[in-house]
């Protein structure tokens, strides 16, 4: 049978009850009565962007093991947010009082975008790869314990140069009177990673030129233009001097440069545009041809490249790209927007030209172009036409 306490008696047992919760807690939580609450989850997502900073939003769910909310003495939560070792954001906060069960805590941190740079040149040095680290921390000042759970990590990965190696030939025009077209052919390019500084980062490329012409021609210098979503991050030109001999081959190297502090302006982009980055390298020479030298644009070695990523593993999936972290670029000197598969547009007939002609005669033999026909039966029919000699005068223009 349940007996009833007078209203008094209620008020007496309930204080009883609280003033035994507030002095006995730490003893409960000590002799193992009571768990450490522990770190269930967190969840990062990048928020706005201006020049400066980055706002970093994270979602950490912190897990009571106990039938009963948990404030007595407080309970401070911390996280780091880091890039190959490089903290991008972190932050503390102290007196969190939780539910029993789940409850999820919201942490808004602004990161210092001076931080692109380090993490960048960090990026580079380990092969285009990166890992996000997530370093987080419960600790309850009633025990004085600090219950630190397995970090939470994602790979991200990038290919920013690989399209640049090719095979294919293509023509360059000088595009100037008294001066027969094309002046060089270049018939191999490629790519890789140099030294990478504080300030800067060397792309190391290399161009196999061939020369169709009776006379020598010097490269005397190349020049280039390094854009990142239309962000200026390198620019220069070449110092040494290659010299073509006539109807053969040479390898002309250049190290292009990115500026390293220019870097936070771009990261600033690549987070409007959800994380995309379309990667451009314009090329320019100036060419001795003869008694002349001219500069001459080299369109047909535009590079681009466009490049995702998706960090935290948490970007909008209605926005720009597909987030998958792979890149993929063309050549053909100008953007396709109907590309989708990252590949070389090959909607220009180009011509090859790859050594002088097997007789040693100062006759120039140029293969004509491949043309590729579609039949009505949807197969392909492929006609090449017999290479036709040019004779030359020995000057700067052919006939």
């Amino acid at each position: 049978m349940w007996s009833i306490l007078p209203v008094g008696g209620r008020l007496r047992t309930v204080l009883l009850v609280l003033v035994a919760a507030g002095l006995l807690g730490g003893g409960a939580f000590a002799a193992g009565v009571l768990g450490v609450p522990s770190v269930a989850g967190v969840e990062n997502s990048f928020g706005p962007v201006d020049e400066n900073t980055t706002v970093v939003e994270t979602d950490l769910t912190v897990s009571n093991p106990n039938p009963i909310g948990v404030s007595l003495g407080g309970v401070t939560v911390d996280y780091d947010v880091l890039l190959n070792d490089v903290s991008l954001a972190n932050g503390s906060k102290e007196g969190v009082a939780v539910g029993a069960g789940n409850s999820t805590l919201g942490f808004t941190t602004a990161a210092d975008n001076e931080r692109i740079p380090p993490w960048w040149v960090s990026h580079v040095r380990n092969g285009e790869e990166t890992t996000v680290t997530v370093d987080t921390s419960v600790t309850s000042e009633t025990v004085g314990r600090t219950v630190d759970p397995p970090n939470v990590t994602r790979q991200i990965e990038t290919d920013l140069l690989s399209q640049f190696n090719s095979t294919e030939t293509r023509p360059i025009d000088a595009d100037q009177p008294l001066v027969s077209d094309p002046v060089l052919y270049v018939n191999e390019t490629s790519a890789r990673w140099g030294e990478v500084t504080e300030s800067r980062t060397a792309m190391e490329l290399t161009f196999v030129v061939y020369n169709p012409k009776p006379y020598p021609i010097a490269v005397s210098e190349l020049g280039y233009d390094v854009t990142m979503n239309d962000v200026a991050v390198g620019e220069g030109a070449t110092e040494s001097e290659y010299v073509v001999p006539p109807k053969s081959t040479a390898t002309v190297e250049a190290t292009a440069y990115i500026r390293n502090e220019r870097l936070d302006d771009w990261w600033v982009t690549h987070l409007e545009r959800n994380q995309v980055t379309d990667l451009r390298i314009d090329f320019s020479a100036r060419l001795d041809l003869a008694e002349t030298t001219v500069s001459v644009p080299l369109d047909p070695l535009t590079y681009t490249t466009t490049i995702e990523t998706d960090i935290f593993g948490t970007k909008p999936t209605d926005g720009a790209g597909s987030g998958d972290g792979d890149g993929a670029g063309d050549r053909d000197g100008s953007a396709d927007a109907d590309a989708s598969d990252g590949e070389a547009s090959d909607d220009t007939d180009s011509e090859t030209a790859t050594g002088p002609p097997a007789d040693g005669e100062t006759q120039t033999s140029t293969t004509a172009p491949t043309e590729t026909e579609t039949d009505a039966g949807g197969g392909t029919t492929t006609e090449t036409p017999t290479a036709e000699p040019t004779t030359t005068d020995g000057g700067l223009i052919e006939l």
